[in-house]
């Protein structure tokens, strides 16, 4: 009979293996500021995707009691904090990044929302006091230790917390590539692996997937980027040993629309929730 699997190290194991593949891009340590010159795109990508409704910020604003108080982990620019400003009382957010915080600030001016905190720091490291609800939207990526990230989260939180993450397709072209390479098809922290941590923690939580199906299709150039994309993704060295065997994988599962090569879209989002 198989060991049954450390759901917490194999997500320790891959953020270790996003962390090499951002080395990679950057050629050394990346700055320390990764959102440097980036938060302004990053706002306008939020507005952009929010311009049509979705079921998993319906869910959430139906669940929360106007006069509560609402905890932000990894706020970003804000678009969360800003969104649930008007039915709580007070709500707190948890952002490591100074640019992301520069533009939080900037809109929060603009809105005259004056019941919204900021915390600069990296969750779970941050101390902040218990709130009513706990909301960490796809910023959780980058934490090692995603078990000790969840029970601070829990510990934080009197009624519900919530976490939007990122569910890849298991037949997607990035985990066919895991599978082959790994020995096996989570090619990322994600949904699948965060459930198994929160089910190993003692936390059977509840789950929505967002209405709006999959995400907008990644696209290349050419087959000689996708490839480059890959290997960056999985922390490969340019040239592998396995680009004979992903070149093949990138022919037989990319499309050309004339312009350029289109992936298969193989990623949508998760609405993981449980009352503490």
């Amino acid at each position: 009979m198989e060991k049954i699997t450390d759901w917490n190290a194999l997500w320790r194991e891959l953020v270790e293996i996003k962390a090499q593949s951002r080395r990679k891009k950057w050629g050394g340590d990346p700055p320390e500021d990764l959102w440097a010159d980036r938060a302004r795109k990053f706002k306008e990508g939020v507005r952009r995707r929010w311009a049509r409704p979705d079921s998993s910020r319906e869910f959430i604003l139906s669940r929360i009691r106007p006069g509560s108080t609402v905890l932000d982990i990894g706020a970003g620019t804000g678009a969360w904090s800003i969104l649930i400003s008007p039915l709580a009382n007070r709500v707190t957010a948890v952002e490591p990044s100074a640019s992301m915080i520069e533009v939080m600030r900037e809109s929060l001016a603009g809105d005259n929302i004056r019941n919204v905190s900021i915390v600069q720091g990296q969750w779970p490291d941050v101390s902040v006091e218990p709130h009513d609800f706990s909301l960490c939207s796809h910023a959780m990526y980058a934490a090692p230790d995603l078990k000790a990230f969840i029970l601070k989260m829990t510990a934080c939180t009197t009624d519900t917390c919530f976490l939007l993450l990122r569910a890849p397709s298991i037949d997607g072209v990035r985990a066919e590539a895991a599978a082959h390479i790994w020995g096996q098809p989570l090619d990322s922290p994600n949904f699948t692996i965060a459930y198994n941590v929160l089910l190993q923690a003692g936390i059977y939580a509840n789950v929505l997937m967002e209405n709006t199906g999959l995400w907008k299709p990644r696209t290349s150039p050419s087959l000689e980027q996708a490839l480059k994309d890959m290997q960056r993704f999985l922390a490969l060295d340019d040239p592998s040993a396995y680009d004979d065997y992903l070149t093949d994988l990138l022919r037989r599962r990319l499309s050309w629309d004339g312009t350029q090569y289109v992936w298969p879209p193989e990623v949508r989002s998760a609405l993981v929730y449980w009352r503490v």
